[in-house]
């Protein structure tokens, strides 16, 4: 007896290896396509992935795109071109830590981090002096917030906000539930480690797929999509530090003083 446990063993560990190894799928022609249609830029010393277009002609508009967890920017491809017939010029980027850009382990990852991102991103465009729509979606409605927040308080370096538009996010403290996986993504620790090596498309589609309601499920190439991006430069390997602070987290900004500023921005009638 003894004897075929251990040939099961030495048969499941070199299996166990190669799976846990396994490497990322290629990407679709649709996500290659955006890809290509993107570049980098870099924040101290980490590449980030980012897509500007050109769009409506006589506008003077601007729109900033922050996609949500653990997807990337490629989120907004179904509606990037009607953003395109209405503002001037259309950005999206993917978080550190998310989609092309750079995933780097180990790192402290953080909301504060990701929102100077984005402000240096529209200082690379050269777009500083201009104003900025904000279009986010829930991971990237806490990070439009702690601009909101920069914005407010006059912060060096702030990007200028004309109007904001948050949307399917834990944005009320008090209303916030994560899910069981994020809790234990969250807290890090052996348990999260296994899981981001043991992480498939099937529990991520399955995971991914409870979010979204009976009539608006993604279709398995997007699902498909949205693991590949995750793949990409190892990325299910971070997810449990790229998750980002909770509305729990102390570290968060205030949100009462960030939606304060949301009342003197106004309606974002051009979002």
């Amino acid at each position: 007896m003894k004897e075929w446990w251990v040939q099961v063993g030495l048969l499941t560990m070199p299996i166990l290896a190669v799976y846990l190894h396994i490497p990322p799928p290629s990407l679709s022609p649709a996500l290659l396509s955006w890809k290509s249609s993107g570049g980098y830029f870099t924040y101290k010393d980490k590449n980030i992935f980012y897509r500007d277009s050109t769009g409506a002609v006589g506008s003077s508009d601007i729109v900033v795109l922050l996609h949500g967890f653990p997807t990337s920017s490629y989120d907004w491809y179904k509606i990037w071109e009607g953003l395109t017939q209405r503002f001037h010029r259309v950005i999206a980027l993917d978080f550190v830590g998310f989609g092309f850009s750079d995933k780097p382990r180990p790192h402290h990852y953080s909301i504060f981090e990701q929102a100077s991102i984005v402000e240096e991103l529209v200082r690379h465009l050269g777009l500083h002096h201009q104003r900025i729509n904000l279009l986010s979606h829930d991971y990237g409605d806490t990070v439009a917030q702690e601009l909101l927040y920069r914005y407010e308080h006059n912060k060096t370096g702030s990007i200028s906000i004309n109007s904001l538009c948050l949307s399917n996010g834990g944005i009320f403290p008090e209303t916030h539930y994560p899910r069981l996986i994020q809790k234990i993504l969250k807290d890090g620790g052996l348990l999260s480690l296994i899981i981001t090596r043991l992480m498939n498309f099937f529990f991520f589609s399955r995971g991914l797929g409870a979010v979204f309601g009976p009539y608006t499920q993604p279709s398995s190439a997007e699902y498909w999509d949205m693991w590949t991006a995750v793949r990409t430069n190892d990325g299910n390997l971070v997810v449990d530090r790229s998750i980002g602070l909770g509305a729990e987290d102390p570290d968060l900004l205030p949100f009462e003083s960030s939606f304060q500023a949301v009342q003197h921005l106004g309606a974002p009638s051009s979002v």
